[in-house]
């Protein structure tokens, strides 16, 4: 007989990891399912933007007479107090000139066509889901410390599950099909777990490095600056400006477009100006260099007078530095255009079903064995459809109209996902699941259809998205009868 090639793990090692699998999967399995969920629908953010504002005007350039025109335009409509602007160029694939000012933390957004002229274009919803997923609403710091903490716990989870199942690699390919419904979803669950490790790896890693941020800027700081995070923070971004508050006319941007145009043949992607209408004011341009590198975006700052005070070449950035800038387009697949973008889609979706399964499989688990947990199944019931249902109900604010506020979507997702919770409560697990999948339906056709009627618009992506919303809407019905069918055979 042929050695195996597999080396034998004890079994007790095996049992004590899936124990620690499952506990740690319990401990955070709701907010690792949010996450992972709104993650998934914030890799296609600027496809949203554009679907909340079909009519707005898109442009594939933008001039530097067309900004600053714009930019004046958004001081003039927000009145005193603007202490940063922030300046987004068309691209493929965004095409719009989009200004944003911000007047103690309250933001107001703009689009501009190619003469200037500004039309507000508010994105509430996806800006709601953004935050959701960045920092789950809480304070800032906070937030993303918590979502660091759920990367970490998703990618310990990832590990000890390959560590739970030593046969998980020779078993790749292996699925019960047609036979018990627990095996069936374990083995769904387990192949996932392997079929896209990488992607699993890639996105928790990089969203705990994210969120732990500050953590790891304190410890740089402790450990090589005694405790100055200051001198850290330093090492990666520009210096801020002289402060001087004495009242200015607007920065004028284009002798600064003139002067990046002298340095690079790159194209500028952003502008961000702090306190543009005071002396001490100064803009940064990020301007892409052309390269394949993730991390591929030169820096130049300039004080009121177009003096060029700092500059930073992304080929000139030492490995830290490329990481650094390299974590939030790895983590949402903002790079290789449209096709990753649906690769990180699909995977997204997997990655959410493995979250999602992993806790299910555990409750049937109980159930085998005579010790079933009725109320939890109810409340993970709940959680599972009940965040589609919730996610889907606050899009519909952006039917209500433009300049709608945030906090409205915020409301209505936090309002549903309450009324699910009581639900809970009140129905078994079997018919909260169908009433959750029938909502889910119902809604994603509803929205797409009420936004053709009342948005409409002439960008063929808030078509596509809302076909997409229809097509998401028929195969969540058509698996929710397939499986009602085989559960009645």
């Amino acid at each position: 007989m042929r050695k195996p090639i597999w080396p034998k793990v004890p079994s007790e090692f095996v049992r004590a990891v899936l124990k620690g699998h499952s506990s740690l999967g319990l401990a955070f399995a709701a907010l690792i399912y949010l996450v992972c969920l709104t993650g998934t629908i914030a890799v296609f953010s600027h496809e949203f933007e554009r679907w909340e504002n079909p009519s707005a005007p898109r442009l594939e350039t933008a001039s530097p007479e067309a900004v600053q025109a714009g930019y004046t335009a958004a001081l003039d409509a927000t009145g005193k107090g603007v202490e940063h602007v922030f300046i987004t160029m068309p691209d493929a694939d965004l095409p719009r000139l989009t200004v944003t000012t911000d007047v103690g933390g309250h933001y107001r957004s703009w689009a501009a066509d190619e003469r200037g002229t500004i039309v507000e274009a508010s994105s509430p919803w996806t800006e709601f889901l953004t935050r959701l997923h960045i920092n789950l609403h809480l304070p800032r710091t906070i937030g993303i410390f918590l979502v660091g903490l759920i990367g970490v716990a998703l990618l310990s989870s990832l590990i000890s599950g390959l560590l739970a199942h030593p046969r998980i690699f020779r078993d790749a390919f292996h699925l019960r099909l047609g036979g018990s419904r627990r095996l069936q979803e374990a083995d769904l669950h387990n192949r996932l777990g392997i079929w896209a490790l990488p992607f699993h790896i890639t996105v928790s890693l990089t969203g705990a490095l994210l969120g732990l941020t500050t953590i790891i800027v304190g410890a740089l700081g402790f450990a090589m600056f005694q405790g100055d995070v200051n001198k850290v923070y330093a090492l990666f971004v520009p210096p801020h400006p002289v402060d001087n508050p004495a009242p200015a006319p607007p920065l004028d941007l284009r002798p600064m477009f003139a002067q990046v145009a002298k340095l690079t043949d790159g194209r500028v992607a952003y502008v961000f100006m702090e306190h543009p209408t005071e002396m001490g004011g100064a803009a940064l341009f990020n301007v892409e260099d052309g390269s394949n590198r993730l991390s591929h975006t030169d820096a130049y700052t300039f004080d009121r007078n177009a003096k060029l005070y700092f500059s930073k070449k992304a080929e000139a950035n030492n490995v830290g530095e490329q990481i650094l800038g390299s974590l939030g387009v790895l983590h949402f697949g903002w790079f290789g255009g449209s096709v990753v973008k649906i690769a990180y889609g699909l995977l997204g979706l997997g990655l959410t079903y493995l979250a999602a399964s992993g806790v299910t499989i555990w409750l049937a688990r109980r159930r085998d064995k005579g010790r079933s947990a009725p109320g939890w199944e109810r409340v993970w019931t709940a959680v599972v459809w009940g965040q589609p249902v919730a996610l889907v109900a606050a899009a519909g604010v952006t039917l209500v109209g433009i300049g709608v506020s945030m906090s409205l979507a915020l409301a209505i997702w936090g309002g549903v996902t309450v009324a699910a919770l009581v639900a809970a409560a009140l129905l078994p697990a079997a018919p909260l699941s169908r009433l959750g999948k029938i909502a889910t339906v119902g809604l994603l056709i509803a929205l797409a259809l009420a936004h053709m009627v009342l948005r409409g618009g002439e960008d063929p992506i808030a078509w596509t998205v809302n076909a997409v919303l229809i097509g998401l809407g028929l195969v969540l019905l058509w698996f929710a009868r397939s499986a009602g069918r085989a559960a009645a055979v």
